[in-house]
Formats: structure tokens, sequence, C-alpha cells
């Protein structure tokens, strides 16, 4: 059994090394998929602009022998996946590599010096929008599967490949295929992590209301504060200020009592990032609202930190006399900031012991001779939504953060080659594995 292994071993360690050979020999096609995927302005917001580039990408991915799934989603968007048969599905691993097609706002393009959505290359270095964040990657994926494709390799278990929308404005792309039932034994998440395996910890977005039941006008106001008024009554806006205070005073409490590797002190956090309430200087706010945005542990569930942020809530509530019969309303999270304005990313645990994320370390340490980056993602990303829907799964992509996002955003072409001779060398071999060899 072990002189079988160490065969197969040396015949796929054969086959990964002509790969990068050919990788090497013709970086120019990389290039120029990335090039084309650059030139579609996929920018979210205002987002719904991603059905050409998606078509594109099903049209190439059918040419390298996928069956491509058109999925909708809002207008002017759709979710694609394309899936690459395995020879023995169900007795080898497979694996879903995803992400998102959506870039960000390029905001004003008198900042830039390169064109944001014309590929630029300069002193080892690709510029555009999205070549960060993150269509280095997927542009790296459609070369490999050419490669593959063009060199006849073929592979035991099954590659999906997700090409998503609406990561950039917080809406449910990856989670509605995973509610759709695209599944794997694994999945990588090629965003921007700078050759890092990352993980994550959970944000997630909540509006909290305060309404009174009646509108007063200005006048009323002298009968509502001071003695004798007679008036049973309050501003929605004052009767929020308690609840920011209490919110304040839990984060504190969080910030002293909840520790995770990886991440600093006080890391957990709730921003009372928007506040809206009131009509006119000749009225007492009936209403008002409060958009907060928290940050959690990936040890922690979306379901606890809401359920203890709504227990703070109740017992700022239980100690006002108006606000304890005018109960506050909360509402979590969305599917989307752009027509929602709400969103959920929840948490993404490492599991180091994983076959699969030992293997993607080794694959690593093959390509580069060094040990990659293990770490925590101080953002978030869709690799969260795996982990909620019970499939094990890192991040790990080329591209810095501090290039996502910023004018003249730009990727290394020797990293972006380094993250494909990993992922060729990764799935060659992940995927020719047999499920109970784990």
């Amino acid at each position: 059994m072990l002189e079988n292994q160490k065969s197969h071993s040396a015949e796929q360690m054969k086959i990964i090394e002509k790969v990068w050979a050919e990788m090497e020999n013709n970086q120019e096609l990389l290039i120029e998929i990335m090039r084309t995927l650059v030139q579609f302005e996929t920018v979210s917001p205002p987002a719904r602009n991603t059905i050409a580039a998606q078509e594109w990408v099903a049209l190439f991915l059918q040419e390298c022998g996928f069956i491509t799934e058109s999925i909708p989603f809002y207008k002017g968007d759709c979710l694609l996946v394309g899936k690459r048969k395995g020879k023995n599905n169900l007795a080898y691993h497979n694996l879903i590599l995803n992400g998102h097609m959506d870039v960000a706002t390029i905001g004003d393009r008198a900042n830039w010096q390169t064109s944001p959505f014309h590929l630029t290359f300069n002193e080892g270095r690709l510029y555009g929008r999205g070549t960060s964040d993150m269509k280095a990657a997927i542009a790296s994926n459609l070369w490999l599967f050419k490669i593959f494709h063009e060199m006849g390799i073929q592979l035991n278990g099954e590659v999906q490949f997700q090409s998503v929308v609406g990561e950039e404005a917080g809406e449910a792309g990856t989670r509605t295929l995973l509610e759709n039932g695209y599944k794997a034994d694994f999945a990588i998440v090629n965003d921007t992590t700078n050759l890092a395996i990352q993980g994550q910890g959970g944000c997630v977005t909540g509006w909290i209301t305060v309404k009174s039941p009646a509108v007063y006008h200005d006048g009323n106001r002298r009968q509502m504060i001071h003695a004798g008024g007679g008036l049973f009554a309050a501003s929605a806006i004052e009767k929020m200020m308690p609840i920011i205070e209490g919110l304040q005073k839990l984060e504190r409490h969080w910030a002293v009592t909840k520790k995770y590797p990886g991440f600093p002190d006080g890391a957990t956090t709730i921003n009372p990032a928007y506040i809206q309430g009131g009509t006119n200087p000749a009225f007492i706010a009936g209403e008002c609202h409060l958009w907060i945005t928290v940050h959690f542990y990936p040890n922690e569930s979306l379901e606890e930190v809401q359920k203890e942020i709504e227990n703070q809530v109740q017992a700022v509530c239980a100690s006002d006399p108006w606000l304890k019969e005018h109960q506050p309303m909360i509402r979590w999270g969305g599917r989307s900031m752009i027509e929602e304005q709400g969103e959920i990313f929840p948490p993404l645990e490492l599991d180091e012991q994983h076959t699969a994320f030992q293997l993607l370390n080794n694959c690593h340490h093959q390509v580069t001779q060094k040990n990659p980056i293990v770490e925590m993602s101080p953002s978030v990303n869709d690799s969260g939504w795996f982990s909620y829907f019970g499939i094990p799964a890192i991040s790990y992509g080329p591209g810095e953060l501090t290039q996502a996002h910023s004018n003249d955003e730009s990727v290394a072409l020797a990293d972006v080659l380094t993250f494909a001779k990993t992922m060729a060398a990764f799935i060659i071999q992940w995927c020719n594995q047999k499920r109970e060899e784990e």
C-alpha cells in the first residue's frame, strides 16, 4: 500500500512539474485573461452589471471542458457555477474554488495615474481595478483550467468553480449557491490574502428602531420633560442615547472578557455607524433608527452574538420607564447592503489538522520553499458562508489588502504565478486522493 502511494505521488509530481513548466512558458495567456476581466466594469455599488463578464467566463469554462450553470440573482447580475467532472467523483475528493466578479468603486478617476479598466504592466506589477481584489485569482484559475485541458490532465474528483457577485456590497451571492445545494469536500475562497492562509471573524449589521406610538408638536416638550407636565411621551432620539451607551458598555465588557488567537484584544466591536431620526424642528422626534456594525470572533456564532446584544438592549429598556413600555425593534443583517441596507459575513475558524489544509500548506512550500503565513484576516469575505453550511474552507489568494479598493490598484505578477502554481499542485493531489485515504 505504501509503495503504491509513493508511486502515485511520484507520478503526480511529474505532472505538476510539467504544468509549472507550461505556466512559465505561457504567461502571456494569463495576462490576456486578466486584461479581458479588468475591461468588464463590474463595479459594486451600483452593481447590476456582471452578466456580460459572467457569460464570457462561462464560455471560457465550456471550452475547457466544464459544464456551466447560470443562476439568476438581481437584475443585471447572475451567479456562475462551472463543474469539471472527475473520473470517479464519489470515491475521490472534490473541491470548490470561489471568487467574486464584482469590484470596488473607483472613486475620483482623476486620482488614478493608470486607467482603472485597462490592464497596465509596469515593473513587475499589473494595474487595474480588481487586480488585487480579486480578478487576478479568477484569471489564474481560468488559466490553470485551460492548461489542464490542453495538456489532457484528468482528475478523479470534481472541481467546481464558482464565480459569484455581490461580495463588495454584502450581497448573498455565495450564500445563495450554498442554499441551492452546491457543495464539496473542501472550499478555497481565492480572495485577497497576500498568499497567506486565512480564517476570519464574523460581521453582521443591524438596525435598532425606537418608535413612539404618537407624534407630538414641539410645543408639547415642556409637558413631556418637566415636573407636573403630565404627558408620558418621549423623543425617540433621546431614548436612543441610553441604548447607545448600553452597547458601549457591552463592547467594553467584550474587550475585557473575550480573546481569540490572531486578533488584538478588543477586536469585538459594536460600531454605531449611522443614525437617523425626526422629521423637522416643529415636531418631537417620533422615530429614531440606529445602524450598527458588529464584529465577533471565529468561535462565536452569529445567533449567540445577536442574542447578547438583544439582551443588553432589553436590560437598558428595563431600567427606563418609557422604553420599558415601548420596546425597540431590532432587524438583523440582510442579503444586500444595496437592496436591504444589511449584510452578514459569518466567521471562519481554521482547522489546521484538516487534510486539505495540510496539503495546501505543503503545496505552498513546494512552490516557495517557505511555509505560508497562517493568520486571521483583519477583514471579511465570503469564506465564512462555507463554514456556516458545514463545508471546511480557507481563504488563500494573491494580492495585498492595502491594494484592494485603492487608487491604482495592482498586484505583483510573481505572486499571481506563485498562487497559480500552488493551486495546480493542490488540485492535482487533492482531486486524485481517495476519500478513505484521509
